[in-house]
């Protein structure tokens, strides 16, 4: 049986903690940024843990277990 592919779009965008949690980068914050609040696009900046929800999905994406 061959090795398992991790899908590599899901790679490029998940990394995993030290923990073995998700992280991800927020959406919305590569264009049409002057309408948008200073505040909300502090916000985007910081990374966000995925949901165990999700990150059940993304574990068998980058082919994890």
């Amino acid at each position: 049986m061959p090795k398992m592919k991790s899908h590599r779009g899901a790679a490029k965008r998940f990394k995993v903690t030290g923990s073995g949690k998700f992280v991800k980068n927020k959406a919305f914050k590569s264009h049409i940024l002057e309408k948008k609040t200073s505040k909300r696009k502090r916000k985007l900046r910081k990374a966000e843990v995925v949901s165990p929800a999700e990150a059940k999905k993304i574990r068998k994406m980058l082919a994890l277990g």
